[in-house]
């Protein structure tokens, strides 16, 4: 097997799992490192899809005693029946708004000057969020109630758009909400799981002609490579907010949308790649 696509492999990996769950949206850093590896067809596209799932099992792994637990819990326990139907109706708003306008969004909103603007607008959020007060009033996940979830669903739904980032459309909204930076974070990691899984589902069902036995060692050094950087960027900002705030995404956002816009004025990146 040829060396070449299995370190393009590699790289794209790590990016999926570094990006995945930090508030700097994958879409946009899997753009970029498609564009430069020439990694972006259609092929590309449904690489990243295949990867993607592996960054969600990272979350699996991490928390696979809360959600045996849930699990286990469903025909008798309240929590768990609680936890379940707060994740249930926090992953409805994506969802139905997704299947609604995802051609819309696709055709109309992956262009530079679009992403380059949910970018650098996320930044000014997460950096609103940050400045004002911060008074909490739900410390852990197990405090959610259904307009919790409600709330921090159609926060996670305006990722949509490209640039913006489900995680930190989620993490930041929980702010605003009045969650605490580890309870909107958590909820973040448990909301990816049906809805990055719902995603990858039907994208894999629309596009599985594409599928070829021929790329299995190709897909399994991605998804490998996703699962470990995902695992280990999980745990990682887990403790980095148990002592820091968000305001160095912001600025890392803002450094990212000038850089779509460079690259898309001097056509060194395609960005309508989506």
């Amino acid at each position: 097997m040829d060396l070449i696509p299995l370190i393009h492999a590699l790289i794209l990996g790590i990016v999926e799992g570094l990006t995945e769950f930090l508030p700097v949206s994958s879409t946009g850093h899997l753009i970029l490192a498609g564009d430069l590896l020439n990694f972006n067809d259609e092929k590309g596209k449904l690489f990243e899809i295949v990867i993607q799932s592996g960054a969600i099992l990272a979350v699996c792994w991490e928390y696979r005693a809360k959600i045996g637990e849930v699990l286990a819990g469903l025909p008798r326990d309240r929590n768990a029946q609680k936890f379940a139907l707060n994740l249930f109706v926090a992953f409805l708003p994506a969802a139905i708004l997704g299947l609604l306008f995802h051609k819309a969004i696709t055709a109309h909103l992956f262009k530079p000057l679009p992403v380059a603007t949910a970018f650098i607008v996320g930044a000014l959020l997460i950096l609103w969020a940050e400045r004002r007060k911060h008074r909490i009033r739900v410390e852990s996940v197990d405090e959610l109630d259904l307009i919790d979830a409600l709330k921090l669903g159609l926060a996670q739904s305006l990722a949509l758009i490209p640039g913006t980032s489900r995680s930190g459309a989620t993490i930041i909204g929980g702010l605003f909400f009045g969650l605490s930076r580890k309870a909107a974070t958590e909820f973040s990691f448990f909301l990816a799981i049906p809805t990055l899984f719902a995603a990858t589902g039907y994208e894999l069902y629309k596009e599985r002609a594409l599928l070829s036995a021929d790329d299995l060692g190709m897909w399994s050094v991605g998804f490998i490579s996703a699962f470990v950087s995902a695992f280990l960027c999980v745990r990682w900002l887990l403790r980095y907010i148990s002592t820091h705030d968000f305001t160095i995404f912001a600025w890392y956002r803002i450094a990212f949308g000038i850089v779509i816009l460079l690259t898309a004025h001097y056509g060194w990146v395609d960005w309508s790649q989506g």
